[in-house]
C-alpha cells in the first residue's frame, strides 16, 4: 500500500493506493488537519510520495518519515517521461504529475492535460513521451478576486455553477458571464489551437473545478478529478522499480 500526498495552494489531497488502484481519497484544509485525521497512524502503508507547491512543511515531512519511506517529488526526481521544460526547477510539481498521469493514459501519443485549480494549467506531452510545457492562466475565483481587488466598485463574487447566460443583465451577472464564459472560451480556444498543431491530440481534464468545465465542453473529453494523485502514484512506482 502507498500513500500519495499533494499539497496545493488551498488544500491538501491524499490517497491510498494498492498498486494502480486508488482505494480511498481524502481532502484536508491543511497538513495539520491531515495529521489530526489519523490517516498517518491508521493505514498499513509501506511507501509515500509527497508533492507540494508551498514551503515550510519540514515538520510535517519529519513526522511522515518517522513511519514510512517518503519520496519528496521535485525537479530532480526521476520520472517516466522526458522533461524538456527549459526551467525545470520552477515547474510546479502538480503540473508535472498531471503530465505523467496523462501520458500513462495515452502512452506514445499526444496528450493535453488541463488542470482547473487556483490557476488553469495546460500541460502537453507529445507522442515521443516528452513534456514540452504549456500555459498558466487565472482560475475562476482568481478572476473574480482580481476584478474586485483592482477596481473600486465591483463586488467580490465566487463562481456560480448554475449560471450559463451570455448576456448579464446586472453587474453581478455581467461579472459572472465575463469570468465564467471567458474562461470556457479560453479553454475551447486553447484546445482548438492544439488540435490544429496536433490533430490527434487527446485532451484530459482534472482539478477542483473540473465538473464545471466538463459539463460545458465536448463529451468526448476525458475527465478525472484525481489525475494528479494518480500521476504521483505512477512516479512513486517508477522510482521504486528503479531501485529494485
Amino acid at each position: 500500500m502507498q500513500l500519495v500526498i499533494d499539497i496545493g495552494n488551498t488544500q491538501v489531497k491524499a490517497a491510498i493506493f494498492d498498486g494502480k488502484e486508488m482505494k480511498e481519497s481524502f481532502v484536508f484544509a491543511s497538513v495539520e488537519d491531515m495529521l489530526l485525521s489519523g490517516i498517518v497512524k491508521n493505514n498499513p502503508v509501506n511507501n509515500c510520495i509527497l508533492a507540494s507547491v508551498v514551503d515550510n512543511i519540514a515538520p510535517f515531512i519529519a513526522q511522515l518519515r518517522e513511519k514510512w519511506n517518503v519520496l519528496i517529488f521535485n525537479s530532480e526526481t526521476p520520472i517516466p517521461i522526458k522533461n524538456l521544460y527549459k526551467t525545470a526547477q520552477t515547474l510546479g510539481s502538480d503540473r508535472l504529475a498531471a503530465a505523467v498521469a496523462g501520458n500513462s493514459l495515452y502512452p506514445d501519443r499526444n496528450v493535453l492535460v488541463i488542470d482547473f485549480g487556483t490557476c488553469i494549467k495546460y500541460n502537453f506531452v507529445n507522442g515521443n513521451n516528452e513534456y514540452l510545457g504549456g500555459a498558466i492562466s487565472p482560475g475562476l475565483n482568481m478572476r473574480f478576486n482580481a476584478m474586485h481587488t483592482f477596481t473600486s466598485r465591483l463586488p467580490l463574487l465566487k463562481f456560480d455553477q448554475s449560471y450559463e447566460a451570455l448576456i448579464g443583465t446586472n453587474t453581478n451577472e455581467s461579472m459572472l458571464s465575463g469570468a465564467q464564459n471567458g474562461a470556457i472560451a479560453e479553454v475551447i480556444g486553447f484546445i482548438e489551437q492544439y488540435k490544429q498543431q496536433f490533430p490527434d491530440v487527446n485532451v484530459v481534464l482534472t482539478g477542483g473545478d473540473v465538473k464545471f468545465f466538463e459539463k460545458r465542453l465536448k463529451n468526448s473529453i476525458f475527465a478525472d478529478q484525481n489525475l494528479i494523485l494518480k500521476g504521483l502514484n505512477e512516479i512513486l512506482d517508477y522510482n521504486l522499480n528503479r531501485i529494485k
